[in-house]
């Protein structure tokens, strides 16, 4: 289709937005280059009609010094760039379908404004969890600039009235993205920090034993965790500070609070309307972003979207999405050419302090919730070569189906996880297969990457599985494993002797092609379960176990997946330091 910078004769003359940041904004930048001669208004009922949500945190910490930095745009410059009519502190409170108008309540008054076309981007609110005392002065959220300016100013109070060695202390409910964003930056003002989560792990999002090592970094950099406990109540003490006190008992000191535990869909504007919604409240949408009325689009955190793999509907509140929703709204609106929306990915990305977690597509529980047939692999690959300085450790853990097609892929590490997750989004998109994978050119040079990058050896290994090269067995196997087969350790005398699984024999894998009779006699009639430190070597010895005719199986991810899932094991088994 030829590209035209006008709209179609029937395009609509007037486009009202409500909201803006991410889906509306983007949908108001588009519309404008795509007609320039279409009345434009977007009405926003906060004073920010533009700003870096997802920068909060780090303005927060004073890593982004500049509160201004944060504040994309104003009403003055959008209408300078590109003649649009911004309206802040103007709040709709209902939607007349059949006139096609809205009422607009403003400081001054209400108004009703018609429209051609209506785009709903309302985005999401915050979750208020059941806590006696979240109204106090002390809870805050961070969502919005007044939220980030509310909690900036009682951070420095504290910090320009503490005594001499005194440490503020903050509570953190909830350990999502934005949970975790904000105990970094709180850390990094120099409070204490406890931190609070209902799931038994932080960041839910992730599998547990991925989920392990953002564990141990926080509490490396001291932050207190409190899993599988919610809190139950905040209350005034005597000396200014709060109590907040858990649905275990515990009591923790507060000076300030924060909580995020997840967002709704604001979609009560739609609601009232008649607008037909999905099971979870959200907004929903065609492939075009059109709602059930013809003259009504909805984008953003919002809407309802299907979810990649599981097939799931619901919303995912992220920027990506919701950028690119805006973009195809204003398109549909004015007769342009679009993509249809495609399945979501929910691919995001979080610092922890020194590490990176970073997930696409569904976790394991989800693909079990959905009854998704799926294989579990896991590599611990340097994030370059390892001869040259300073090569970390990526830890995937990633999903396949049976006949290989990649179902969802997780990975934590100091360095490289942002580039290999986006291969792998990439790929998850694209409905590449475990052999595509293993053949995909990824850029090469020793400060970068290796000649087999990670994502190509996440290929190999997944190959290896699927076509039963290397049979497997999982962390959660284990006690089922100690009891009916013999366990094949096959690091070094030293690795063993810091720590190992109970009962087990220990054989260095150089030493296997020589002592295959001991392993004979040692298993009788038992299978052979085989671990190493990442799974390379003990893949190695149960090729030559198999090539003898034993019966032998490789654990996943070797130790170091075991102890992350299972960390009951190193801490029974470890030799203390002399």
């Amino acid at each position: 289709m030829a590209f035209s910078p006008t709209s179609s004769p029937t395009a609509p003359r007037r486009i009202v937005i409500v909201g803006g940041v991410a889906g509306g904004m983007s949908a108001a930048a588009r519309a404008r280059r795509l007609d320039e001669g279409a009345e434009i208004i977007v009405l926003e009922q906060s004073d920010y009609v533009s700003f870096a949500n997802c920068g909060l945190p780090y303005h927060l910490s004073g890593e982004i010094e500049q509160r201004d930095a944060l504040l994309l745009h104003t009403p003055e410059t959008l209408a300078a760039a590109l003649a649009l009519d911004v309206r802040v502190g103007s709040r709709v409170t209902s939607i007349d379908r059949a006139a096609r108008t809205v009422s607009v309540a403003t400081a001054e008054g209400t108004y009703d404004l018609g429209y051609d076309a209506l785009l709903l981007a309302t985005g999401a609110v915050a979750v208020r969890p059941p806590i006696d005392g979240l109204d106090d002065a002390a809870v805050h959220s961070l969502r919005t600039i007044p939220d980030l300016d509310a909690l900036t100013v009682q951070v420095d109070e504290l910090l320009a009235t503490r005594a001499e060695g005194q440490q503020p202390h903050a509570v953190v409910v909830g350990a999502g993205f934005i949970g975790l964003e904000a105990v970094e930056a709180l850390a990094a003002r120099g409070l204490r920090v406890e931190l609070v989560e209902l799931a038994d792990h932080v960041l839910p999002p992730l599998d547990p034993e991925l989920a392990a090592l953002v564990g141990d970094e926080l509490r490396t950099h001291g932050v207190g965790l409190h899993l599988g406990v919610a809190a139950k109540s905040i209350v005034p003490r005597p000396d200014g500070a709060r109590t907040v006190t858990l649905s275990d008992g515990t009591a923790l000191t507060a000076d300030v609070v924060v909580v995020n535990v997840g967002v709704r869909p604001a979609s009560d504007l739609a609601r009232e309307a008649g607008l037909e919604l999905g099971h979870q409240g959200a907004v929903r949408v065609d492939d075009d972003q059109r709602t059930s009325d013809p003259h009504i689009w909805a984008v953003g955190d919002a809407v309802e979207v299907t979810q990649a793999v599981s097939g799931l509907a619901g919303p995912v509140p992220l920027a990506g999405p919701a950028n690119r929703q805006g973009r195809r709204a204003a398109d549909t609106m004015l007769g342009h050419r679009t993509t249809p929306q495609a399945p979501v990915l929910g691919t995001a990305i979080v610092r922890v302090f020194g590490l990176t977690a970073a997930v696409t597509g569904p976790n394991q529980a989800t693909l079990r919730r959905a009854g998704i047939d799926h294989e579990v692999v896991r590599v611990h690959p340097g994030h370059h070569a390892g001869y040259f300085p300073g090569t970390e450790q990526v830890h995937i853990v990633a999903t396949f189906s049976p006949d290989g097609r990649l179902l969802g892929a997780q990975a934590v590490g100091r360095a490289g996880v942002d580039k290999r997750i986006d291969v792998l989004a990439t790929a998850l998109r694209a409905g590449m297969s475990a052999d595509d994978l293993a053949e995909l050119e990824l850029a090469y040079a020793p400060p970068y990457g290796s000649a087999k990058d990670p994502v190509n050896m996440l290929g190999f290994v997944a190959q290896n599985v699927l076509d039963g090269t290397m049979p497997q067995w999982h962390p959660d196997e284990l006690d089922d494993v100690v009891a009916h087969s013999l366990v094949l350790d096959v690091r070094s005398r030293g690795e063993y002797e810091r720590g190992h699984v109970e009962p087990s024999l220990n054989i260095p894998h150089t030493e296997l092609r020589e002592r295959l009779d001991e392993v004979r006699e040692a298993a009788g009639e038992r299978p052979v379960s085989l671990l190493c430190a990442s799974g390379v070597r003990s893949h190695i010895a149960t090729r030559v176990l198999l090539a003898a005719g034993v019966d032998a199986r490789n654990l996943s991810g070797g130790w170091l997946t075991l102890v992350a899932a299972r960390p009951d094991v190193a801490a029974r088994t470890a030799v203390p330091a002399a």
